[in-house]
Order: C-alpha cells, then structure tokens, then sequence
C-alpha cells in the first residue's frame, strides 16, 4: 500500500516557522528588559499561533510534521512567555510566587515525561490547550497593557492546571504518542472507531 506524502511547504507550517525564528527576538527584548518589544513580539507569536491552527483545519493542511513544528513552536513561545514574566514583572512574580511554580511545574512535567519516555515532545493538540494558550496570551497582553486583574489571572490559572494535567495524564497512560487527539475523553471513542 502507498502512503500519500505530507506536503510540509505550507502556510501553517511557514507561520510555526516564523513562531520558532521569532524566539531570539523575543530573548533579546527580554535581555534588554524592552516591554514594548517583547509584548508585540510575544502578541505577533500568540496571533499566528491561532492562524496557523486555523488554516491548518479550515484548508485541510494538516500534517503530522506539522503538528511537531507546531508544538515547538509552542513550547518556545510558552518559554519565552514565561521568562519574560519572571524578568520583566521581578515583584508580581515574586507576589505569585507559589502559582507561578505550579504553573512552570505542571507545563514542564509532561514535556519532560514525553521527552524521556518517547524521546519527543507531546503534540496533542488538545482543546484544554487551546482554551489555555487563549486565556493565558489575553492574559499576558492584557497584564501588560491594561495592568493586572486578579479574577482573570485565578481563572487562566486554573485552566491552565486542568490542561497541563490532562497533558501529563495522556503522556503516561497512551502506549505510543499521538498527535491531534483534542481530548483525554475522546480517546475511549477514538479507539471504537
């Protein structure tokens, strides 16, 4: 039987690219503590993290490539969200201390488990992560421009922890990863059908 080959030159693929060579961009804004630069850079990440998943699904473009490239992509972004909070904002960090652990914590244990177990990075895809990657890039955009709110910071918290453990669940329970599987309770149908 032949397998159709994936066509990796395409425009959710080019826009994970962009996402991955922004990365030294946004360390250098970073470095140089420039807050403006890291929130236009971080936003332009997060905006073309939504268009390539659209694209990708609206124009059928979906390839297991990439959903690889993606989750990089992500990783990075994620990363580098991170570290711009911790450098960036030293007293609210400093203030959130313990929430920020467990958020660094719960998003690393997964990437980490997947990494030693299957020697790649999880791509799942999941719909909590969607849900997560929005809440979170509102939340950092938001922080930065229109200052801090304590409700919507405990909801993006939350959220986050619930994705980041359906991730960690999955990583250790699945034989084998998979890519595109939107959620731990699909798995049960996906494997009837």
């Amino acid at each position: 039987m032949e397998t159709k080959k994936e066509n990796r030159w395409n425009v959710p693929n080019a826009l994970s690219t962009y996402r991955i060579l922004a990365l030294p961009f946004i360390s250098y804004a970073i470095l140089t503590e420039n807050r403006e630069l890291f929130i236009i850079l971080l936003s332009i990440n997060l905006i073309t993290d939504i268009l390539d998943g659209l694209i990708a699904r609206l124009f059928k473009l979906q390839t297991e490539f990439g959903a690889k490239l993606d989750s990089v992509a992500d990783i990075g972004t994620y990363l580098m969200a991170f570290l711009g909070m911790i450098r960036l904002e030293k007293a609210f960090v400093s203030a959130y201390r313990v929430e920020f652990i467990l958020l660094i914590v719960l998003w690393i244990a997964p990437q980490v488990y997947a990494l030693i177990r299957f020697q790649r990075f999880p791509s799942f895809h999941l719909w909590s992560y969607k849900i997560t990657g929005y809440l979170q890039g509102i939340f950092i955009f938001s922080y930065f421009v229109f200052g801090f709110h304590a409700i919507y910071f405990h909801l993006m918290l939350i959220v986050s922890c619930l994705a980041y453990l359906e991730e960690l669940i999955l990583v250790i329970i699945l034989p084998k990863l998979q890519s595109n599987l939107k959620s731990i309770f699909l798995i049960q149908q996906q494997k009837g059908g």
